[in-house]
Order: structure tokens, then C-alpha cells, then sequence
């Protein structure tokens, strides 16, 4: 296995109010800092709920949409993961649902992948890192759900070095649903400065020789210089000694003595 280390989730709290402005009047919630949401789950039925704004952004900054939390209502609690998050086109979050789970069963969800370490190929120059994932699906009961995995890419050396879904290392009692063959992170070839400089230096010198090529070109329908035969087909130049060519075609085209 690679030095990958998870991070345990850890449980949160959240205090939530019941909601009564529905539609498309939440819009004026929003304009005073509160965030509609929704608590939903199995055998329970959705309740509309509001929270401030600022409350939510601190506990999801924390617990993502794999952290519990327990969200107080009228003096209960209940253990939920943030789900179905609806965003602006600014990424401004505006609803969010509260997915309660029984803390007996399992549950399916992303965790994150947390990318650590500078890969000894990239000291080196050798190569650079590409990071192909950021999370991975996992089922685990939702105490045991891992908040992220953290994942050392310090000992990738050589081009083509990676990290696979299955050289990952997950809590006892976690599930991965994703792909154990899919590459996490890998080593890709270095397209380094004189590469790049190389590369300049063989477009300049081709568009040299383009511009080369069409001077010639263009030399070729200029008139002959003096005392030179012009082209086949053009006539003398004014003043100028016919081709021996011309010569000898007007001595066979003579006629003949009578």
C-alpha cells in the first residue's frame, strides 16, 4: 500500500427553525442571510426548515456532504449528511437538504480525496502530477464514514508512477463502490523550458524559409536582367539581342531559294 492516511468523520451541530415561506419567496430569505433547506429520509416525510446562512457555511466548511451532523428542530435532534446542494451560477449556495440516516444502516456517499506531499518527479523535474480524481463512492455505516482520504504522492519518481483506487487504504468497516482500477493520481511527462524553446525555435526557422520560398517565387516573374535570355515564350527586352533560340528558329522557317 502507498502512505495514505484517512480522516475519521466527525460529528457536528446544527440549529434549524421550521419554515413557512415556500416557492419563490424564499428569495427574500436569501436577502436576509437565511438559507432555506430541507430534512428528509426514509420513513419521514420532508420538512421545510430555515437556518442563517452563516451557521451553515461554517458547519459545511467542516463536514462537506460526508461529516454528521446533528440538526436540532423544536428540541430534537436528528443525525443528517448534507445532500443535493442547489448553487447559483456565482456558486452561492441557495438550498440544501438534510438526508437523515439511522445510524445502524449503511449509506452510500463521495468522500473526498485530499492530494498531500510534492512528488519526488516533480523536485527532480522529471515529470508532473496529474490528479485524474477528487473522491471516491464509498458505503459505510454514517459513524464510520471517513470525512477524506489523504493521499501522499511524495514517492511518485518516475513518469508514469501513480495511485490507484485499490493501493487506497480505507477505515474496517467502509466499502469502496468506486472502480479499483481507476488512477487517483499519476505521473505525466515534463514539457520543460527547452522543450518549449526548441519548439519556438523550429517554428521561426520554418516561417523563415516559408517567407524564403515566396521571396524566390516572386523573383521568378521579374524581368531578366540585361544581356540575359528572358523566359521561354516572352519577347526580347526592348533594344535587346534576340535568343539564340529565336535565331535559329527564324533560320528554319526561312523559305527556301527559288
Amino acid at each position: 500500500m502507498f502512505p495514505v492516511k484517512y480522516v475519521l468523520v466527525k460529528r457536528y451541530k446544527l440549529k434549524v427553525e421550521k419554515r413557512t415561506v415556500l416557492g419563490k419567496q424564499v428569495k427574500k430569505l436569501r436577502r436576509e442571510g437565511i438559507l432555506p433547506a430541507n430534512i428528509y429520509g426514509k420513513d419521514l416525510k420532508s420538512t421545510a426548515v430555515q437556518i442563517p446562512e452563516k451557521d451553515f457555511l461554517e458547519v459545511f466548511k467542516e463536514a462537506g456532504e460526508t461529516g454528521l451532523v446533528d440538526v436540532e428542530l423544536d428540541g430534537k435532534m436528528t443525525p443528517v449528511l448534507i445532500h443535493n446542494m442547489q448553487k447559483n451560477f456565482r456558486g452561492e449556495i441557495l438550498h440544501a437538504d438534510f438526508f437523515q440516516v439511522n445510524l445502524k444502516e449503511k449509506v452510500k456517499t463521495m468522500v473526498p480525496l485530499e492530494v498531500i506531499g510534492e512528488p519526488k518527479a516533480v523536485v527532480d523535474k522529471v515529470g508532473i502530477l496529474m490528479n485524474i480524481i477528487s473522491e471516491i463512492e464509498v458505503e459505510a455505516l454514517p459513524e464510520e464514514l471517513p470525512e477524506k482520504i489523504e493521499v501522499s504522492v511524495e514517492h511518485l519518481a518516475n513518469i508514469d508512477d501513480q495511485i490507484t483506487v485499490a493501493d487506497l487504504k480505507v477505515p474496517t468497516g467502509v466499502t469502496v463502490l468506486t472502480d479499483p482500477e481507476q488512477v487517483v493520481a499519476k505521473i505525466g511527462e515534463l514539457i520543460t523550458k527547452e522543450a518549449q524553446e526548441q519548439a519556438a525555435a523550429e517554428a521561426a526557422a520554418a516561417a523563415e524559409a516559408s517567407a524564403e520560398s515566396a521571396t524566390e517565387a516572386g523573383a521568378e516573374g521579374e524581368a531578366p536582367a540585361e544581356g540575359e535570355a528572358p523566359a521561354e515564350g516572352e519577347a526580347p527586352a526592348e533594344g535587346g539581342e534576340k535568343p539564340a533560340e529565336a535565331k535559329a528558329e527564324e533560320k528554319t522557317t526561312e523559305p527556301p531559294a527559288q
